[in-house]
């Protein structure tokens, strides 16, 4: 279980102080939990300052009732939090089958390797041995670094608009791979997203705007007031 306590985060902008998250109180229990609200409303820093990459002025972190507000990303890796960044990086010179033994922190046979590119419906006979490189799109690479966080099963899986820079037809795909994710995958998914499609398949949502919750429960609690036949959750927050 993931706790946030007064989590406040500042910065210094044009020379005068700007609070972007303010007194966030959240808990973030097993299961799906997507995190949806306007642009600039904080979303994406509340993901930094959960996988340690942003240091909160204030507040706390606990994961399974450890405080784990001044761990560093690589420690809170260790303890078990995956982050996938809206634009998943890419590594020359290195493999699809190099980045799953890699998450998976040990020797993979090509059989293991190819069942987690096989979960996140990728051809394994045509990936395994691709360069992580410019010639992956997108779509290709967010799926990838799903089977890399599959690999590594970890308490606490974080995406930050994972729909973002991809097409229709790999965000179709994408969505199936977190419908099987949450009928799979132990711990913790926390998604930030805009997507309809993506708040309809988490157990709870959370909306986000000026820095602060604003609303918070299951998705059939939230998704009605949020969305009131409006078709893209961007619109919708943005009127919060």
């Amino acid at each position: 279980m993931l706790q946030l306590k007064n989590i406040g985060y500042r910065v210094m902008a044009d020379g005068q102080e700007r609070e972007i998250l303010h007194d966030i109180n959240l808990t973030i229990e097993d299961g799906f939990t997507a995190i949806t609200g306007p642009n600039g409303g904080g979303k994406s820093t509340l993901a930094k300052v959960i996988a340690g990459i942003i240091t909160p002025n204030e507040g706390q972190i606990l994961l399974d009732g450890r405080d784990i507000t001044a761990c560093t990303v690589t420690e809170r890796a260790q303890l078990g939090i995956s982050f996938a960044f809206q634009q998943p990086v890419r590594f020359k010179g290195l493999t699809v089958r190099d980045l799953i033994t890699l998450a998976a922190g040990r020797t993979l046979t090509v059989s293991e390797a190819c069942a987690y590119l096989s979960e996140v419906g990728l051809c394994a006979r045509e990936y395994i041995d691709r360069e992580i490189n410019a010639s992956l799109s997108g779509g290709e690479l967010k799926r990838i670094e799903i089977a890399m966080i599959i690999a590594r099963g970890t308490k606490v899986s974080l995406f930050d608009e994972p729909e973002a820079g991809i097409d229709l037809w790999s965000f179709n795909n994408l969505i199936q791979v977190f419908e099987k994710m949450h009928d799979t995958l132990g711990g913790s998914i926390l998604i930030i997203s805009h997507q309809e499609r993506i708040l309809n398949i988490a157990d709870r949502v959370v909306v986000i705007a000026d820095g602060r919750v604003r609303a918070e429960g299951t998705r059939q609690e939230i998704l009605p007031e949020l969305l009131q036949g409006n078709t893209t959750c961007s619109a919708l927050t943005a009127k919060l």
